[in-house]
């Protein structure tokens, strides 16, 4: 069993913790207000910062919200590299720049830790279930090392190349998830706005090619208006930002891309931040005059 520490406790997080200990191995983390009663009632320790975390842990696990957070647990002030030691696995499940993890990457190796980006994608359900989809950048060995707790996490672990690699992975998997929530919201709009009954016209569709996992969870979020997040708009929205911001680099058009990053800036222009990212569905709505499922 491994000595873990792992930052950051949020909607993914909670439940890939308790994953991690209900397998047996001891979890640190960094003390932040008062720690979840089920972690722990499972054993898991606070401890001041990431320094801290580190000089108590074989591996440092992240999985926080942006890349100046990753940023600064692992090179800040009280950082995992200033408790860093040699041999430490350093596995980062955020969902942030993969040019910045590269480098990120170039610093752990040179203090001596392996570096490992896995990025996950299934939302609340799939954490809570242990069946993630998790896209892996690392070398053979730092994958190697690494799929043992991931495979506790995930069900789904391709190790896609070298670090940087997962990330970009997760960014497309953004591109395709966000474009697909709109086509759903669209395809629904129609349908409510012509008089059909949207939930039998989700059941066919799931029926025939355009069945997908977007249309059956994130479809019927829109019909119940559960908006409740799994995952949040404003997270989606950074993750676009990423996609963009890399497609100017390459000298590449992302159209409907940009189309979804204005649709949830909609949403945020309404308050929306926090809403699911389902909830794409209302900007559309907003310009239809018109709320799925209404007659």
């Amino acid at each position: 069993m491994s000595k873990i520490g792992f930052i950051g406790l949020g909607i993914m997080g909670r439940p890939m913790a308790g994953h991690l200990l209900d397998a047996g191995h001891e979890l640190t983390t960094v003390k932040r207000g008062t720690l979840d009663e089920t972690l722990a009632s499972k054993g898991m320790q606070e401890l001041a910062d990431p320094k801290a975390v580190a000089e108590a842990s074989e591996v440092i696990i992240t999985i926080v919200p942006d890349t100046p957070d990753v940023e600064q647990v692992l090179f800040g002030e009280g950082g995992v590299i200033e408790g860093l030691k040699p041999g430490t696995l350093v596995i980062d499940m955020s969902s942030i720049a993969p040019l910045a993890t590269q480098e990120f990457a170039k610093r752990i190796t040179e203090a001596g830790g392996e570096y490992v980006d896995a990025p996950v994608s299934g939302g609340e359900g799939g954490a809570i279930n242990a069946a993630l989809t998790i896209m892996v950048g690392a070398t053979q060995e730092g994958f190697e090392r690494a799929q043992p707790l991931l495979e506790i996490m995930g069900k789904t672990i391709t190790h896609i190349g070298d670090h940087g690699a997962g990330q970009t992975c997760k960014v497309a998997n953004q591109i395709v998830v966000a474009l697909t929530i709109e086509a759903v919201s669209e395809g629904l709009l129609f349908a409510s706005r012509a008089g059909a009954d949207v939930a039998k016209v989700r059941e066919s569709l799931l029926g025939g090619l355009a069945q997908s996992k977007i249309l059956d969870v994130h479809g019927e979020r829109m019909i119940n208006r559960t908006f409740d997040p799994g995952f949040k708009i404003r997270l989606h929205q950074k993750d676009l930002n990423l996609a963009l911001e890399g497609a100017r680099s390459l000298n590449l058009a992302l159209p409907g891309t940009a189309n979804a990053q204005q649709l949830f800036q909609a949403c945020v222009a309404h308050g929306g931040g926090d809403w699911d990212h389902a909830g794409i569905a209302r900007a559309l709505e907003q310009l239809a005059d018109h709320e799925i499922g209404s007659r």
